[in-house]
């Protein structure tokens, strides 16, 4: 029953069909088996709600371009993702972005202007269709199950912080806090060849350091502060990410690189 798919969709989704008790009733949904869906993603979408969590396991860092995003490398180069093992298995223990969580469901606009929006899934990810096992997402009055509901709060959730994460992007922009990004990582038996990887946005420290006491204290209270540290500190897990690809062979020849 899916589309043709559509162009311009968001990371990870091949096809967008809104959900609803008419078409897809008695249809399950099933959880993932393996991680194959962003085994060769290097970068997935953070939100500032997520800053603290993520920092520990990523790099965070901002898109680049005029309307930037926050993203968590899971490699420094594209289609690397260190976090996935050849049997596309992620690695334990590991804090999952909830933009990867919420796959392959997700909140959209059925019509452009349209002030609602709607809950969808892709249905090329092979996890919700009319099959044996999984969790029902309608029940006999062909209401919502519990199940579609905590997934409908969720996307609602996730949108929210989208909105917060937006607001955190224009204050960092007016305060002209971010720079372009550039790390360059040695390896010793080749220090004069350094890798170099570019092509993401960054917190300019020296400006944040410049900052005036009103507006540090505004950061300080309002949240953002913390948000723009937990950024900062996660910049040291790059060489992290580089060891790791080095350990699994996924190294470039190339010692320049673009990792957002």
């Amino acid at each position: 029953m899916a589309s043709a798919p559509q162009a311009n969709l968001p990371l990870f989704y091949k096809d967008l069909l809104p959900l609803n008790s008419r078409d897809h009733k008695g249809w399950k949904s099933k959880n993932f088996t393996d991680a194959t869906f962003m085994a060769e993603t290097h970068a997935i979408p953070v939100t500032v709600d997520e800053f603290v969590d993520a920092q520990r396991d990523y790099p965070i860092v901002f898109t680049s371009g005029a309307d930037p995003l926050p993203i968590a490398l899971m490699g420094l180069n594209e289609g690397v993702n260190v976090f996935v093992d050849d049997k596309k298995k992620l690695q334990d223990g590991l804090y999952l972005p909830a933009y990867a969580r919420r796959y392959p469901f997700m909140l959209a606009r059925l019509q452009k202007d349209a002030d609602e929006m709607s809950l969808c899934f892709d249905p090329s990810a092979g996890t919700v269709g009319d099959q044996k096992d999984g969790s029902e997402l309608f029940n006999d009055e062909s209401g919502p199950t519990e199940y579609t509901q905590q997934v409908l709060d969720f996307c609602q959730k996730f949108e929210e912080s989208g909105q917060r994460t937006k607001a955190f992007i224009d204050e960092i922009k007016k305060l002209d806090l971010l720079m372009d990004g550039e790390i360059a990582i040695t390896q010793n038996d080749n220090p004069e060849k350094p890798f170099v990887y570019r092509g993401f946005q960054m917190i300019d420290e020296k400006k944040l350091r410049e900052l005036d006491g009103d507006t540090i204290q505004r950061l300080n209270s309002n949240g953002i502060l913390a948000i723009i540290h937990s950024h900062l500190f996660s910049l040291g897990l790059m060489r992290t990410i580089f060891m790791m690809q080095q350990q699994q062979g996924k190294v470039p020849a190339s010692a320049d690189a673009n990792p957002a």
